[in-house]
């Protein structure tokens, strides 16, 4: 998908997460940031998303074409897959329709239009005894190598989540510079099921992945409280404001490490995410914190976890943070 033409849509779909997300970054890549608009199929409907491909159509003259996004499409109706599908008739030139879907659609009729003239990228999650196989091909697609007992011993320590199997192997590869992986290595580093789904809402986060980082709290949730999970993020987001700003003054990532006393792996992990945001998103990302931290100690008449997971719908997308906090 990288090096091809572009297609008018795509379907991501499948219960590989990090696939899903993977493939959903390469696409990302083809665009500027400033060229893409994101979309949640919850409060979004097929009409919407055409509206937005026809908007952005206006602007489509220049080389890198304009890009929509839809999450959870799966909980698109019969008039939304209509809609798009008679958009698909007579696309708008230079606009490209990403679908991807959070669980299993109910129904194949948006693969069948997505195939008519696009192409349905389906990624299924390994069984679990193919999980030490899935664990190498993670670690082979980052350029690292493990050895096959060290993939076990991953498993064994993480467990099935395939996002947090994902972010260790992300991990361990930086740690290991181009070393093979023993399993010593990974028992000593290895993050266990907990601790690795906070990793996982960090690197959601960071990647701007609406998606997969709602998912991710949504997890967690389930495991700790709102407080808790909104302290982790609200440190790891002012770690990557930190970090952006020493970076920008000329510090490398080993002496970065050093001024924050922090793992240079951790620094390195901020950098990549302060990439993807401007020092502008970043300070919004830090006033809708402190928001959500006020509404978590008792200023707002909402339940904890409904104004986390308001918050994190918001962090990717600070405009919409800001319009909240004025509305």
């Amino acid at each position: 998908m990288s090096t091809e033409p572009l297609l008018p849509v795509y379907l991501l779909t499948g219960s590989d997460r990090p696939k899903v997300v993977r493939a959903l970054r390469r696409l990302r890549s083809r665009f500027g940031d400033e060229s893409i608009e994101h979309l949640a199929g919850d409060t979004a409907t097929g009409a919407d998303a055409v509206a937005a491909c026809n908007a952005l159509g206006l602007f489509a003259g220049g080389d890198g074409g304009r890009l929509v996004i839809v999450e959870a499409v799966e909980r698109w109706k019969k008039a939304d897959v209509d809609a798009v599908t008679q958009y698909l008739a007579d696309p708008v030139p230079g606009a490209v329709l990403a679908l991807v879907t959070s669980e299993t659609p109910r129904s194949d009729a948006l693969a069948k239009t997505v195939a008519a003239v696009g192409r349905v990228l389906s990624y299924d999650a390994p069984k679990p005894r193919d999980l030490p196989a899935w664990v190498r091909t993670q670690f082979e697609g980052l350029g690292g190598a493990i050895e096959p007992d060290a993939a076990r011993a991953l498993v064994e320590i993480v467990g099935d989540d395939l996002a947090a199997l994902a972010t260790e192997a992300d991990k361990i590869t930086i740690w290991a510079g181009g070393r093979a992986v023993s399993r010593a290595d990974v028992e000593g580093l290895a993050a266990p099921a907990r601790e690795a789904t906070a990793w996982a809402i960090t690197d959601a986060w960071g990647d701007r992945e609406a998606g997969a980082l709602v998912a991710a709290g949504e997890a967690e949730l389930e495991r700790r409280e709102p407080f808790a999970i909104a302290m982790r993020l609200a440190a790891h987001v002012t770690l990557v404001r930190a970090v952006k700003v020493l970076s920008e003054e000329g510090l490398a990532a080993r002496e970065i490490a050093k001024r924050v006393k922090l793992h240079e792996f951790r620094v390195r992990k901020a950098l990549g995410h302060a990439d993807r945001y401007s020092q502008e998103e970043l300070d919004a990302a830090i006033v809708r914190l402190a928001a959500l931290d006020a509404a978590l100690k008792g200023a707002s008449r909402l339940s904890g976890a409904h104004e986390l997971t308001r918050a994190l719908a918001d962090l990717t997308e600070p405009a919409r943070a800001r319009a909240r906090q004025t509305a």
